[in-house]
């Protein structure tokens, strides 16, 4: 799976996308909320290993999801 962060513009807030392989896209939700549902995306127990990544990610950057 990819992670991108995708920047706000005024009353807009920062994005966070997740793809899969395919770069379809499985997963939307804002920055400043962590996702609820994350073992639907085999991400469960990860919680703040994505929270600590999702605050370092840089915006517009396409990254390979490794947690």
């Amino acid at each position: 799976m990819y992670i991108i962060k995708v920047k706000g513009k005024a009353k807009i807030p920062d994005y966070i996308q997740i793809r899969d392989e395919n770069f379809v896209l499985v997963a939307y939700f804002r920055a400043d909320r962590p996702l609820k549902k994350v073992e639907k995306f085999g991400l469960e127990g990860k919680e703040d290993e994505l929270e600590a990544l999702i605050k370092d990610l840089p915006f517009g950057k396409l990254q390979k999801l490794e947690l």
